[in-house]
């Protein structure tokens, strides 16, 4: 049995108590001390950091976003606008019940479940206490039925904001492009300090070429807030500056003129100032209205755009790749001339077809009875194949490509100042060991002569091919944007290239562009030589768009219409003092002559002659 506590034990008794008074004095002692460190800490180390969370219940900055730049044509017309509208936002930090406001403004307006996945998603990428639009474009009964409720509706707001549009639409899709939403993977390249309070972001186009100028400066708004987070008074503010105006040196009269011309043929027109590389004209069929793009196009009518045969959402002007068919006979002509000493007059037999040394292959020529006895004009003014077959194989590939691509840039991306625009091929031997792992043949060389085979340019470079022919050998950097106005100093992106000139002599050069005038009046684009009244230099090309095996006829087989020819047609005038340079391609419109020139003879008329009365 184990012993009992003996209570009378006075001083085991008392020991106990000591000890116990004891420990409590050192708990709070320690307990003292500790609150002394950590008051040392708030008042020494740390005032500054909570002196600031202090003022930051108190105080709010807010950005103010900048109004985006306009962009205008070179008369001053508007292409890409903006308009004051109202805009229904949300602070989530102050909503306590986020899908119960949701569903109680749905009981007000309309919104769909687009602006609400539309909502949801920027509010994941922004700041809870940054205002994120729901419903932009507010009507002025949607603005009554929210403001009447309002006071009980925490966290909600009615601003102004500005928003974009278009109203050339498809006059000018391709060129101006548009703005849209800024998506997650955008925002993460963004300057975050910019880009507060900013929705939307250049897409395509100048709109995303300009965008850094386009967008101006955000500025920022300080103020007092109560327990709420409601503004109580401004404390201060730092001004947004406004993005800068963009001048086009585009004619919208006259990109107007070139859509029509085109008709019901899908293609492009590129109409340059072949002195300075300014873009009068930039025309892409079909095309779309961006407008539905800025506040979000519905998935149905995006696939709609993106599913469509004729593909409207595909800048054919720049991104365009087709074979040039015979509209690189003058460029290849001049490498004759420069490159071989090659004397005009020099006559090849034309029988309608061409055979290389040693093969029994043939080359035909369009004209299946031949040309006869054809010298350099009259091959340029007929277009005769089976002279710039042999020529071709007379110069090598190699020369051809470095006189092609070196002088006249084809192949070769031009530089202009929109995204995405396409190359275009001029081969080589070293381009097929790289690309086809096989060594070129002959064959292809005396292919690319006629601009087949695996030459493809776009409309843009052959426009600048044909304004460096006009301008005599000079080389121009296309470019739409000919002046920027802005509230501070700007450095363009796209800085004009130093021109380079490779001279052509002066007799080479008055040949060809004297060949090339013949072709208006009595070759292959006689059709539009009617009523001329200045001299106007040009080429017709006629670009397959599939092969014709030996020995059968294109014109006796039977085509679906996506597989006959692509029309092309070059020209600049006048031809002794240029003023425009311009290129045509109309899709599976058969003979350049016939429909091609004419377009570009309307586009040109327009340019030098002024609009019809």
């Amino acid at each position: 049995m184990s012993a009992s506590f003996d209570g009378r034990d006075v001083f085991r008794e008392n020991r106990l108590f000591l000890n116990r008074i004891i420990a409590s004095i050192l708990a709070m002692l320690l307990g003292i001390a500790a609150l002394v460190v950590r008051l040392i800490y708030l008042q020494v180390t740390g005032h500054e950091q909570y002196a600031s969370l202090s003022r930051d219940n108190q105080i709010k900055i807010a950005p103010i976003p900048p109004a985006r730049g306009m962009i205008y044509d070179r008369n001053g017309e508007a292409l890409a606008d903006n308009f004051v509208t109202y805009s229904l936002e949300v602070v989530p930090e102050q909503v306590k019940n986020l899908s119960g406001l949701l569903q109680e403004l749905k009981s007000l307006i309309t919104l769909s479940d687009d602006e609400i996945a539309k909502f949801q998603s920027l509010r994941a990428e922004r700041k809870g206490f940054e205002s994120v639009p729901l419903r932009l474009g507010l009507s002025e009964e949607d603005v009554a039925r929210i403001a009447v409720k309002l006071p009980w509706l925490t966290g909600v707001e009615i601003r102004t904001r500005m928003m974009r549009s278009y109203p050339y639409r498809e006059l000018t899709a391709h060129v101006v492009g548009y703005i849209a939403r800024i998506n997650e993977k955008e925002l993460a390249n963004l300057d975050p300090a910019q880009y507060r309070g900013s929705f939307f972001i250049g897409k395509n186009g100048l709109e995303k070429s300009y965008e850094t100028l386009l967008h101006g400066r955000t500025g920022y708004e300080e103020f007092e807030t109560n327990v709420k987070g409601r503004s109580i008074r401004q404390l201060g503010t730092t001004p947004a500056i406004q993005g800068a105006d963009l001048f086009l040196s585009l004619d919208i009269g006259l990109q107007k003129i070139a859509m029509d011309a085109l008709g019901d043929y899908h293609g492009a027109v590129v109409a340059i100032d072949p002195t300075s590389g300014k873009v009068l004209a930039l025309a892409s069929k079909p095309s779309y209205d961006p407008n539905p793009f800025i506040q979000g196009i519905s998935g149905k009518s995006y696939a709609d755009l993106r599913d469509d045969p004729a593909q409207p959402l595909y800048d054919r002007a720049t991104r365009g790749a087709y074979p040039p068919g015979s509209t690189v006979k003058p460029f290849e002509a001049l490498a004759g001339l420069e490159l071989m000493n090659l004397s005009p007059a020099r006559r090849v037999a034309c029988p309608g077809y061409f055979r290389l040394p040693g093969s029994r292959h043939k080359y035909r020529d369009w004209a299946h009875s031949g040309h006869g006895s054809t010298d350099m004009r009259l091959a340029i003014v007929q277009s005769c194949d089976v002279y710039f077959y042999d020529l071709a194989y007379r110069l090598g590939i190699r020369r051809l490509h470095d006189f092609m691509q070196g002088r006249f840039g084809l192949g070769q991306a031009t530089g202009i100042d929109i995204a995405g625009e396409k190359a275009g091929l001029y081969p080589s031997e070293e381009w097929k060991r790289k690309h086809r792992k096989t060594e070129w043949a002959a064959g292809e060389t005396v292919i690319a002569g006629i601009g087949q085979g695996f030459v493809t340019t776009t409309p843009l470079q052959m426009a600048r091919a044909t304004a460096i022919l006009a301008n005599q050998g000079a080389n121009v950097a296309p470019r739409l944007v000919d002046t920027i106005k802005a509230g501070w100093t700007v450095e363009n992106p796209y800085p004009r290239e130093v021109n380079q000139r490779w001279p052509i002599k002066a007799e080479h050069w008055n040949f060809v562009v004297n060949a090339m005038v013949d072709v208006i009046q009595r070759g292959t684009a006689r059709r539009i030589s009617n009523g001329l009244t200045y001299r106007m230099a040009g080429k017709t090309g006629t670009a397959q768009v599939f092969s014709v095996g030996q020995g059968k006829s294109y014109k006796g087989m039977k085509v679906t219409k996506s597989m006959r020819d692509h029309a092309w047609f070059i020209a600049f005038a006048p031809a002794d003092a240029p003023r425009i340079a311009v290129a045509v391609v109309a899709e599976n419109a058969g003979h350049g002559g016939t429909v091609a020139a004419p377009i570009a003879r309307t586009v040109i008329d327009r340019y030098l002659l002024g609009p019809k009365p």
